[in-house]
């Protein structure tokens, strides 16, 4: 199939086009390259792929000079006219939406790149969609938007009214904005939360990254609300796998048994879907960083701070949803994941 990826510069999308191209499809990547990050980590991600910095200019289509079957453009979302003009150029079967402007806690400083990158340009990609007959669009939502959510256990059959950053605000808006075209426009298109995804190539702003640089160069760790924290960790083969397994399957269809009353906000009589993608297996993160610790080698220097504004206490995934419908069952290990990463980190590095 002709696959069109967003965001695969960025962490999970540069693992989403190499196993596209490794099942013999033909990708279209876009990223714009923005400095949220080190962008020398996103060069070099392309570069895995083929793609060099040198040769990059905005707008203009680069083939990867190592599979014929990946080609790479500089685009922002909110370029109306350029995304337009690729897909009109290529024609794409399904498109996995992951760009987007990252971070819950820049989106207190930062809020007008979220507004751009994550309510503009989504519209932009469903108009785009919407006018090209594309058959799938996969999205990228987030774990954030159940923010004030009080159960233990997160599911998308739970209301998520109460987003504590902006962040999840916009990620709950491209849910509802994904669903106004699947209502009106009969686009299938399925939701994906993500749960804090970790992994070799990572984002340097995440705390895996955050905490073993940290540990290696002897200097401090914030550690938040005390330690008093449980992330649903999961790692990025597992969630590659999660994407594609919806992304290759039967795009979704309307719900005959979806009800009005009593309304299911993971479905729909529109083809709608949303569902959980994570490791449904939460760990304190004063565990994740002992895991650290044993992989480095090294004993972490922990500096106790309070809950920061826009964050939540605790999440877990129920991943009901996608494991009924796809058989999805994550399989790494913190402990398997953490080292890994830490492996990469110190060849990536020359630690």
């Amino acid at each position: 199939m002709i696959f069109l990826v967003t965001g695969t510069a960025g962490f999970i999308g540069f693992h989403i086009v190499n196993q596209l191209l490794k099942d013999g499809h033909t990708v279209v990547g876009l990223d714009n390259l923005n400095t949220y990050y080190d962008v020398s980590l996103k060069h070099n991600r392309l570069r895995q792929a083929g793609i060099e910095a040198g040769d990059l200019q905005y707008g203009m289509y680069l083939s990867s000079n190592k599979n014929s079957a990946y080609t790479f453009v500089q685009l922002n979302l909110e370029d109306k006219f350029g995304l337009q003009t690729t897909f009109q150029k290529y024609k794409p079967e399904v498109v996995i939406n992951l760009a987007a402007q990252a971070g819950v806690r820049y989106s207190i400083t930062n809020p007008d790149a979220y507004i751009s990158s994550n309510i503009t340009g989504f519209v932009n990609v469903l108009e785009c969609c919407r006018h090209n007959k594309v058959k799938h669009l996969v999205y990228a939502s987030s774990s954030s938007v159940y923010g004030l959510n009080g159960h233990s256990v997160f599911s998308t059959s739970h209301h998520t009214d109460h987003p504590v950053s902006l962040y999840a605000a916009t990620k709950k808006s491209n849910e509802m904005m994904a669903h106004t075209y699947s209502h009106l426009f009969s686009i299938p298109t399925t939701g994906l939360r993500f749960f804090t995804v970790y992994g070799p190539w990572g984002r340097p702003d995440m705390a895996l990254f955050l905490f073993t640089k940290a540990i290696f160069n002897d200097t401090p760790i914030e550690v938040f609300n005390n330690g008093e924290m449980y992330r649903d960790f999961t790692y990025i083969d597992d969630i590659v796998t999660g994407v594609l397994n919806v992304a290759y399957d039967e795009p979704p269809v309307s719900d005959s048994g979806w009800k009005s009353d009593n309304p299911d906000p993971s479905i729909s009589s529109a083809p709608y879907r949303l569902y959980n993608i994570g490791n449904s297996q939460p760990v304190k993160l004063t565990d994740f960083i002992q895991a650290i610790e044993e992989a480095t080698g090294k004993t972490a220097i922990k500096n106790m701070k309070p809950l920061q504004a826009g964050d939540v206490v605790s999440t877990y995934a129920d991943l009901e949803g996608l494991q009924e419908r796809y058989g999805y069952r994550p399989s790494v290990s913190v402990k398997e994941g953490v080292a890994n990463f830490v492996e990469w980190y110190k060849n990536y590095y020359k630690v």
